[in-house]
């Protein structure tokens, strides 16, 4: 295969796959219109380059109607950036934390079963010694996630 066509075929193989990792590499190989041999060997590929790192699970629609997620801005204290992200990874309602550019220093994704407990975690964040600042938008809808 030559390099763009196998680009291209990476490109169609991952979008799959991040629809829905556990689809049978027959059902895979039919939508690409290839064998399952060439499924295989492009999954492998992917994996021994470090592309796909490893598969997970896709939360369902009921329990994502049920949680609320907001992104929490977050201004640091320099010197305390490192102790601050481990106080924040050891949060399990924390599910993604992004070191960005710009106004503020971080994005911590969070979720809650209620706006309650929502309320309570983000007040935990704030009261984190390294934490400057914090300005909170609550997520509404999703209208696209790959």
């Amino acid at each position: 295969m030559a390099n763009n066509a196998q680009d291209e075929f990476d490109a169609q193989l991952l979008a799959l796959l991040r629809e829905d990792s556990r689809k049978p590499v027959s059902e895979l190989a039919a939508t690409l219109g290839v064998s399952r041999a060439l499924v295989y060997a492009g999954i492998a590929r992917l994996e021994q380059g470090g592309t796909i790192a490893g598969y997970t699970v896709r939360l369902g629609v009921a329990r994502e109607r049920r949680m609320i997620r907001a992104h929490v801005m977050l201004n640091l204290f320099p010197k305390l950036t490192q102790a601050t992200f481990e106080q924040l990874a050891a949060m399990p309602e924390l599910t993604a934390l992004h070191a960005i550019a710009g106004q503020f220093d971080m994005i911590a994704m969070v979720e809650a079963d209620s706006p309650e407990r929502l309320n309570d975690l983000i007040d935990r964040i704030g009261m984190i010694e390294g934490v400057e600042r914090t300005t909170s938008s609550i997520i509404l809808a999703t209208r696209l996630q790959r």
